[in-house]
């Protein structure tokens, strides 16, 4: 990681990445899909229950990295304000930080979809729930 071992060819493009970061959120309600699970077509057509056995799979990875997150009886990570960055980012995110399904992510999605579609990445707008398999789009039980 090029940070970690302080390469000079590495550097950040936005210093007070924080504060910008904080204000794009603020004024977009936007915080960046930092992933997305692929699964190609013919899988799916084969496998339909292949998509959301992933899906369920990530939420409760989550659910268990969060659950270990949040037990401050002992720090989980080396870092010294772990407890109030969370604090701070739950102030601003609210309790869900990387939320997962359409729903959630409605905005942000029709919104990449709407930029994509302005720069010419793609033809037509698409809708977003065309996006994804049919069968991770209704909520269920984990």
């Amino acid at each position: 990681m090029p940070f970690v071992r302080r390469s000079p060819k590495v550097r950040r493009l936005i210093p007070n990445f924080r504060e910008v970061e904080r204000e794009y959120y603020r004024r977009t309600k936007i915080f960046p899909i930092m992933h997305c699970v692929a699964l190609r077509e013919d899988i799916y057509q084969s496998y339909p229950w292949v998509a959301q056995s992933l899906y369920k799979a990530f939420c409760e990875a989550k659910r268990y990295c969060q659950v270990s997150m949040y037990e401050f009886s002992a720090l989980k990570y080396m870092l010294a304000w772990s407890i109030a960055e969370m604090e701070e980012e739950m102030e601003i995110f609210g309790e869900n930080l990387w939320p997962y399904g359409l729903e959630a992510n409605w905005h942000g999605l029709e919104t990449l979809v709407d930029y994509a579609h302005e720069q010419g990445l793609i033809k037509e707008k698409v809708d977003v729930r065309d996006l994804f398999a049919p069968n991770t789009l209704e909520d269920f039980k984990i």
